[in-house]
Formats: C-alpha cells, structure tokens, sequence
C-alpha cells in the first residue's frame, strides 16, 4: 500500500534529501502560494452575503482554506519535486553479512535453535536477493569476527558475544573495501555492556549503515535469573557482610524461592525470597559471614525451578578478599567515664580490631592503652601532631572532650584524617562534647554528619530509649539479630540509654540510623553516618550505651556486637598507603586484566618516584610479574596490564619500593571465566539492536521479515555510489489529495445548497 500510493519505497523517504527539480527559486513557490491564497480569499469575501447561502457569515473561509489548499498542492507538483538518495552502484559494492555464533545462539525455542532459524530466514530469499545486486561476503562472530566460506556450517559454538569488536573490525576494512552496507544477525545479547561511542563514531565516519536482525523472543517463557550480584570486594575477617542480589523471573510470579550464598559448597547464609511481577528486577539483601582471611569464591544462586527454559542463569560467583589485618583505632576521651571501659571490653573481643586509647586523668597527664608493643613511646607527647603519626591508624574515636584541647593544627588534620586519608572518625555525645564542647564552631566540625545547635546545654543525663529507622533496620551496623522483624524487635526490648544530646539538623548526605526518643516522646537523631572525602564519618550521640550490658544478663551480646560492627564500619574501606584495584575483578571471555595501584607516603602524599611491581599467581601454576609504569596524569598512581591466559581465580601481590626501602604491598584477586556470560540475559535484547541501527542509519527487522532487506540496503551513501533521483510530482498520493480537496469543496456547496 504504501508504495501503491507514494511510487517508493519507504527506504527512500526515509534517507533521500528533498529538492525541487523546477529553474525557478522555491521562495517564488511561497511567493505564488500566498499570491493566490490572497486573490482567491478576495474574491470570496467580496461575494459573502447574509442569510444562508455559500457565502453566508463564515462559510466563505471553509471554501477559501480548501481552494487555497488545492492551488498550493498544484504550484508544488509544478515545481517538481523529488527526493535525492545516494544509491549503491550495483557489483560493485560488498555487503558484510555477520551471523552470530555464540552459544545464546544456540537456545532452542518452538523447537528449534535461533541460529537455525536465522540460517533459514537468510537461505529463504534475502541472501539471493542480496547476491543479485552485491558482492556479499559471510562473516561469523562471537569472541572474534572470521570469513565464514558456508552459511550451513554455522554452529553456536562461540563462548561470548563481542558485537563491538566485530564492528569495529569491519569498520577498519571498510577503510580500504568498498562495504556498503553491514547486516547484522543476533539475538544482541552483547556480553560487554553494548557497543561503545567510539565503534559508533567510526561507523559513521565511513557512513556505513548497520541493519540489524533480531533473533529471538524478547521474553522467556519460563526463567528464573540472578541478573546481578553488587558485594564487597574485600573486608576484614570475621566481619558481617551484605550482598545486594538482583533476581528477575518469568512466569513464576508469586512462588517462594530459596536464596543462598556459599562458599566452597558450604553455605554462608540462606534465606527465602518471594518472587515479584514477571520481568521485573526484584533486589534482596542477604547478610553473611567472611569467615577467616584468604581469597574465596563465593556463590548466589537460587534454587531451580520446574519449567526453567534456562538452569544455567540461576547462580553467579563472586571474589572476596578477606583480610588478615589489625587496624588500629585511637580513642581520645576527656574524663574516666562508663562508655571507655565498656567499649573498651566490647572491642578487646575482637581479635581483628586493635583499640588503643587516652584518657585524660588530669589537665596535663593523659592514661595510655593498648600500646604497640614495639612502640612504647606511642603518643607520649599526647595527640599526634603529624601525619606521619595520626595516618597510621585507621579510625578515630573523639569522645567525651571539648574542640578547644586539640589546635587549631591538629583540628586540621583530623578532618585531612578523614578527607585525604581516608579514615573513619566517629564523634559521641558527652558533656563536653558536641555543641557543648566547641565542635560546632571548629574546623574539625565539618566533618560532623548533622549541623550542630549553636547553643549549650544539649546533653541530657536522661533516659532515652533507642528506635531505628528504615535505613538502620537495613544497616549491618545495626544488625543485632538475623530477621528484620526479630531485629527491630530486639531493639525497642533494649534497656534505655543513660543520656541523650540535641545534635541538630542532619546534613543533606548524611544517613539517620537510628533515634533517641525521649519520655516526652520527643526524637533526636542518635546514629547518624556520612561519607567525607575518601573516608567516613559517624555520631553516637550519646555516652550511655554502657547500660545495654550493665543491665542485661552478662551472657548477652548486644553490646559488644553493636560496637564491633560500628568500629568495622568505621575502619572499613580505609586504604593503606599502597593500594591495587581492577576495573573487572571478572573477566568474561578475555584475559586483559589493568590494574591500578595508588603509592603514597606515610603523610598520604603522592610518590612519584616509586618502583612498583604485581606478581600474579593462577590456575595450575600459572605466574607472571610486570612492572607497572607512573601515570602521566595522576601522580602517585601506576598502571600495568597483564594477560590472564587461563580460566580460574588469579591473586595479585603488589609491592612499591625506593631503593631498598620497602614502602608498601597490597594484594587483590580477580577471576577469569569462559562461556559463563553467554548463559544469562539470553532473550532477545532488541532495544540495542533498534538502537544500533538508528544510530548507524541503518534498519532493525525482525528475523521473519527480511522481504525488503535488499531495498534497504542499496540505498547508502558508503561505498561506491550514484546519486539518483525520484520524482514525487506525479505520486498516487497527490492526485488523491487533488481529487479529496476538490470533492471536499463540492460536498460543502452541496450541503449548503450551492450545488
């Protein structure tokens, strides 16, 4: 129909320019235009008349906009229009056919595999169609695009699915080849992520259109799939952990499925999940345990259900460095007080955990614990003064201690503590504390997660008892218990806290964990949380949580696991002066791993004149070692690649020396796996392939409807091409519209009796 009415396809609508082929200036066609839209309106309102005739009242203006109309439309068939499109010179232009041959290919669906049914489509007609007008050459592709001599060879044999790559390698043939055009055959279900700007950038650059097939349902009968896994790459042991696990299913809305991480085949934590809406991405947070330090392999996997299309999606491994360190928290606090001795007690449980505190016992003496044996002048002359000092712990706990006994120096570097360290600081409530001790007003104050009152008088030796929040009932700080419901239960049976303080507003990226509320039923913010530059900062606004062990049975644990996960989180994520990282801690399909490595000195500032060296361990004895090389945009950072050449799990130790001087290691684990991606988000992904296509100039199809292919693809402006034209002026389409816009005029006149 539409080429019946408009003499085109719609190939040439869609990329031909529009011209006039008529020796006069298209501003005399609006000239003309207006010219006689005024003569005809004149004449017309000049024979209007009252009463009920053709031209009585407003009815001349209905006649003038549909005569108006017809003398446009005949000044424009006058003008001869047309539409310029760049075609492809029959012969002598290669049309690249790639055909995907990963294993998502190989889904069987109504009985047969997709790539059998691409093959078909091909082999029913296109394919011909194609070869009558170019020199069609067949590629296949998956990891890497190769000739394919025979179509019928064909086999979902590839362990991944590289469309970029495979683009941007016709794209460089498309350099000394004529390709006109590239038709792509895939289900689109890219193992990296989609085709990046720059495969883009250079398909345009050559103007070569991209038309892709889809094959595939874009929607699975039956499936259950773990879609993603966000957790910790590394963490402290012994520590509680939290993975974010994302689920999406199809057709088994409602069932009640069990969740499960594992490690080695034991399992770390399991819980059920009821499943949501079909095709909905559903996300559940499940909470473990690290167990002891070394590299592990974790699993998330969901049980199989009856009538999955897929088994293959329904776990996903991820890495995690559990480490072997003792970070070292210091702990100032202004007077002997309860809240030192229990925390104290709480964390000496902790055999990853060193606190080591001050107390003031006089205005110039201070009580030292929790020495380094190998140091016992550790803070001898009192607070640290330099980075060197005070950027050799991890966290720091001020306590209950007025602004006005550091300098304004060492303020300065408490808050660098947080912001260039990237430590942990927490600030708790007590008489001199917080707004009644100066904080508000001092430079270390900004590092406060909530805005202080500008007033004194905020702390309250009265009880108070402690609600969470909805953030805090998901926070594993706040964890006392496996089970939202029984955690939020245990908390409100918590006995009262012995004091409570007016902290204020809290600051726009803060995160309110939990509440003080009062016997008048008044709530103040009680544990809250902010990130601050590279590190983190907290308030416990309080110096009374001593009584959740002094008033509970000495077997109860309350006290000491909220304090154990509280300075975890605080020391958590704080970097040692030499630090690695990956962009893919898993490879999928490839063996290019770029590490990442930070060296700074014990002041935490760059080193620019380090050695750095990775040396790899792998799979059945595989080893390597490079040297990195300094960035030349960052200083302090190196980069380095390396080539993982075998699957399995790689740990990378990382040194950083000056001479002989030893200034720091690190290490990470990452993981090669081969074949595993093809095995999720196997349905069509169409939206990529339509976006591909009308990013390129291109055309999507569906795999059953390649009947007009061959019209696409000739009209393209790579290649060897010739510009034709196609006149528009004797269209169906205009002499249908002349025929409506008079008989339109004449059912007026007849109606109103003109006729």
């Amino acid at each position: 129909m539409f080429e019946t009415l408009l003499k085109y396809p719609a190939a040439v609508f869609s990329k031909g320019e529009f011209v006039f082929l008529s020796r006069f200036p298209v501003w005399m066609l609006w000239v003309c235009a207006l010219a006689a839209a005024g003569a005809l309106g004149w004449a017309l309102w000049r024979r209007r008349t009252p009463g009920t005739g053709l031209f009585a009242g407003q009815r001349w203006i209905a006649v003038w906009l549909l005569q108006s109309a017809l003398a446009a439309l005949l000044l424009v068939m006058l003008w001869r229009p047309a539409l310029s499109v760049s075609t492809l010179k029959p012969h002598q232009n290669i049309v690249a056919v790639l055909v995907d041959d990963s294993r998502s290919m190989g889904q069987v669906e109504d009985g047969k595999a997709r790539i059998e049914r691409a093959k078909e489509a091909l082999q029913g007609g296109a394919l011909q169609r194609l070869q009558k007008q170019f020199q069609v050459r067949i590629y296949r592709f998956g990891n890497q695009l190769e000739p394919a001599p025979k179509l019928e060879s064909l086999a979902p044999v590839s362990q991944a699915t590289h469309i970029g790559a495979a683009l941007k390698q016709i794209a460089l043939e498309a350099s000394s080849l004529p390709i006109g055009a590239v038709v792509l055959v895939s289900d689109g279900a890219d193992n990296r992520g989609g085709v990046d700007r720059e495969t883009i950038t250079e398909l345009r650059r050559h103007r070569l259109p991209v038309h892709t097939v889809g094959v595939g349902r874009e929607r699975p009968g039956q499936d259950l799939e773990i879609t993603g896994v966000v957790s910790a790459p590394r963490t402290l042991a012994d520590s509680r952990l939290s993975a974010e696990v994302t689920l999406r299913q199809y057709g088994y809305q409602g069932r009640k499925v069990k969740l499960t991480v594992s490690e080695s085949g034991k399992p770390l934590a399991t819980q059920m999940v009821t499943l949501a809406k079909d095709g909905v991405p559903q996300t559940e947070t499940v909470a473990f345990s690290a167990g002891i330090a070394g590299a592990k392999t974790l699993n998330f996997s969901v049980e199989l259900l009856e009538g999955e299309e897929n088994p293959k999606n329904n776990s996903i491994e991820r890495l995690l460095q559990v480490d072997a360190d003792k970070p070292r928290i210091l702990y100032i606090e202004g007077e002997p007080r309860w809240e030192l001795k229990f925390i104290r007690r709480a964390l000496e449980e902790d055999r990853n955990i060193q606190l080591v505190s001050m107390l003031r016992t006089t205005q110039n003496k201070v009580y030292r614990q929790g020495l380094d044996p190998s140091n016992p002048k550790e803070l001898e002359q009192g607070f640290p003064s330099t980075p060197e000092e005070l950027f050799g712990y991890q966290a720091l706990i001020l306590g209950n201690i007025e602004a006005a006994y550091f300098t304004p120096a060492q303020q300065e570097l408490i808050r660098e503590f947080a912001n260039r360290r990237g430590g942990g600081v927490l600030f708790l409530g007590g008489r001199s504390a917080l707004s009644d001790g100066g904080w508000a007003a001092s430079a270390a104050g900004e590092l406060l997660p909530v805005r202080l009152p500008d007033r004194k008088d905020t702390f309250h030796r009265d009880p108070a008892q402690v609600r969470l929040t909805a953030p805090g009932r998901d926070s594993l700080i706040c964890r006392l218990v496996e089970g939202a419901e029984a955690n939020a239960e245990r908390w409100k049976k918590l006995p009262a806290l012995a004091d409570y303080q007016e902290v204020g507003e809290p600051k726009p990226a803060a995160l309110v964990l939990a509440e003080s509320v009062t016997g008048n039923g008044r709530a103040y913010p009680l544990l809250v949380t902010q990130n601050y530059g590279l590190g983190r900062t907290a308030l416990f606004a309080t110096g009374g949580s001593w009584r959740w062990k002094m008033l509970q049975p000495s077997t109860d644990r309350t006290h000491v696991i909220f304090w154990q996960q509280l300075a975890r989180w605080l020391v958590s994520g704080s970097p040692s002066p030499v630090t690695v990282s990956t962009n893919r801690p898993v490879l999928m399909d490839e063996g290019e791993v770029k590490l990442r490595v930070q060296a700074r000195n014990k002041a935490y500032a760059p080193l620019t004149d380090a050695r750095v060296e990775a040396h790899f361990v792998g799979p059945e004895g595989s080893a390597g070692t490079i040297e990195l090389t300094p960035s030349p945009l960052e200083p302090g950072v190196y980069e380095g690649e390396w080539t993982a050449s075998k699957p399995g799990s790689y740990l990378v130790e990382v040194a950083a020396t000056r001479g002989k001087e030893v200034l720091g290691h690190d290490k990470i684990a990452f993981r090669r796996e081969d074949g595993v991606a093809e095995n999720f988000r196997t349905e069509q992904n169409r939206e990529l392939l339509e976006k591909l296509a009308e990013e390129t100039g291109g055309r999507y199809f569906r795999v059953d409807e390649l009947s007009k292919l061959d019209q696409e693809v000739a009209y393209s402006e790579a290649g060897l091409t010739v510009r034709e034209l196609h006149e528009l002026w004797n269209m169906p389409a205009l002499l249908l519209a002349l025929f409506v816009l008079k008989a339109a005029e004449w059912l007026l006149r007849r109606r109103w009796g003109a006729v």
